[in-house]
């Protein structure tokens, strides 16, 4: 049985996007491949509170890209997380690195990824709703402070909402 370590949310810290920037230079250079390099999740949403972990996905040419990719953030000390969300979307952890850094290896056109930057997009654009994300992860994170996947799951409603205006242009 793994140990569940407490959902930490901290404050937004306003080096988040910087510390993404060199992240981001650093896995271009290790995979010129990739069409993209998104700073997704939390930290990607200013004034955010958030779990300190920099979301970053890494949108590839197609699917026949991903071993290559896996073998390149293997040797970086990346950690594999396995394969998530049942759409071809592959997990990583960073080892060490501060901020900690989760990497997400998709495929273009990927729905999850697209669903990613709605919701990131939506709430930088509607201060508000991102007011109301934060009080819900807040309060779910004290609730379910020794299980991860359960304060993960119950924001997957309001998660789902938001990407459905986003992507309906709503708002």
């Amino acid at each position: 049985m793994t140990m569940q370590k407490p959902v930490e949310l901290v404050s937004y810290d306003p080096h988040w996007p910087q510390a993404f920037r060199h992240i981001r230079a650093r896995l271009l250079a290790l995979l010129p491949n990739a069409l993209s390099v998104d700073h997704i999740g939390s930290t990607s949403i200013p004034a955010m509170a958030a779990k300190p972990l920099i979301d970053i996905d890494i949108v590839l040419p197609g699917l026949e890209y991903i071993e290559d990719a896996t073998r390149v953030l293997l040797s970086q000390d990346y950690e594999p997380r396995g394969n998530r969300y049942d759409d071809e979307v592959w997990a990583f952890l960073s080892r060490g690195s501060v901020p900690a850094e989760r990497v997400y290896l998709c495929p273009a056109g990927n729905g999850t990824h697209r669903n990613r930057l709605a919701f990131r997009d939506y709430l930088i654009a509607h201060p508000q709703a991102a007011a109301d994300y934060a009080a819900l992860k807040r309060r779910l994170a004290v609730e379910f402070r020794m299980d991860g996947d359960r304060y993960t799951a119950e924001k997957r409603e309001f998660v789902d909402a938001i990407v459905a205006l986003a992507l309906a242009g709503k708002g």
